[in-house]
């Protein structure tokens, strides 16, 4: 392969992150991109300054949604290394999804490669305080100037970073959910299991209509028979019942989380044996009223861990655990975001260290 090429911009002055920076509202000054084109593959290999993309109004990807994209973090360890936390996994779940969407795979190695020099002249932009990250959004969309249905020839990969703080403006403090028995995300053996923006395109109309009454989220059911419990819109679920740990086993219409997989890693290894099946609403209520429900939490890069607080299915609601976080919940955020910032030793290897 080629090397990258790397244009630094100037600064005029030291890099200031705000004092409360949310989430997705500010970038570094620099991304990678790389193009692709049918028999020379994947070439001009960059690090540049950020700036405005131009392109044509047939551009493939507005038409037809030919697009994936990732999203991950990077940290500032006490001891001051910079890690990314299983990077890998992002970009094997991107292949996924791009050829899900007939759309060119990149190499994980050299897109890990590419990752760590951007992070690298980024560092000065990770922010430092608990509960802060350097957040990469990785993507992919086809470039073609052509109207018509069908696979774009051409691409364009980019990593783009922003710094970042807590997810969900309560913090970690239970959210409440609202469960959509009218609009559905996505299809068993459609999109679901990808990351793309059709499927968030999707879910905005129920996610509004959740807010305007006071709901952080939906929990989506099945799409078929609006019955088995998939997915938060920005998480996977979890169910801690009296007597089990559920997740909804991956149909092909729930997104594979990585941080899904990394609780059920870590569940195992307390000897938890979290279980992965189909879980119905009908049986959430049933056990619920039977006091059996102990805890709902997500989890997802942006928010980790994510108590559930209440639930809301039809006229029902329902308070979990007294509308206050659990132990493990607590737990299982703390093991992990102490693995992030290096307060506990990465027996694993899930983190890049950036050099």
């Amino acid at each position: 392969m080629d090397e990258i090429k790397i244009q630094i911009k100037e600064r005029s002055s030291k890099v200031v992150i705000p004092e409360n920076p949310g989430f997705g509202q500010y970038f570094t000054d620099h991304l990678f991109e790389m193009d692709y084109k049918p028999g020379k593959g994947w070439h001009n290999f960059a690090i540049k300054p950020v700036e405005d993309l131009a392109m044509h109004p047939a551009t493939m990807f507005f038409h037809y949604g030919q697009a994936a994209f990732e999203g991950l973090k990077a940290f500032k360890t006490v001891n001051g290394e910079v890690v990314v936390f299983r990077p890998d996994k992002h970009f094997m779940r991107l292949n996924n999804s791009s050829r899900r969407l007939c759309m060119p795979e990149v190499d994980v190695d050299f897109a890990l490669e590419a990752l760590a020099k951007l992070v690298k002249i980024e560092k000065d932009w990770i922010p430092e305080k608990d509960g802060e990250a350097l957040y990469i959004r990785p993507f992919i969309f086809g470039t073609d100037p052509a109207l018509g249905v069908k696979p774009s020839k051409e691409y364009k990969f980019i990593i783009l970073l922003s710094p970042v703080g807590a997810y969900y403006p309560e913090g970690f403090k239970p959210v409440k959910i609202l469960v959509s028995d009218k609009y559905v995300r996505a299809i068993r053996d459609g999109l679901g299991e990808c990351k793309t923006p059709a499927n968030y395109a999707a879910s905005l109309l129920a996610t509004e209509i959740a807010k305007e009454q006071g709901f952080t989220q939906v929990l989506w059911l099945d799409a078929v028979e609006k019955k088995n419990i998939e997915e938060v819109g920005t998480m996977n679920i979890y169910i801690r019942f009296k007597d089990e740990i559920v997740t909804p086993k991956l149909t092909g219409g729930i997104l594979p989380g990585i941080t899904r997989m990394t609780v059920l890693e870590i569940l195992k290894e307390w000897g938890m044996n979290p279980q992965e099946r189909v879980v119905s609403i009908d049986e959430f209520i049933e056990k619920y009223d039977k006091g059996e429900v102990i805890s709902v939490f997500g989890t997802g890069t942006a928010a980790i861990i994510s108590t559930v607080g209440i639930m809301k299915y039809k006229e029902r609601v329902m308070e979990i655990n007294g509308g206050v976080s659990d132990d493990l919940s607590l737990k299982l955020f703390d093991t992990i975001t102490s693995i992030h910032r290096g307060k506990t030793a990465d027996t694993h290897n899930w983190l890049l260290r950036v050099k």
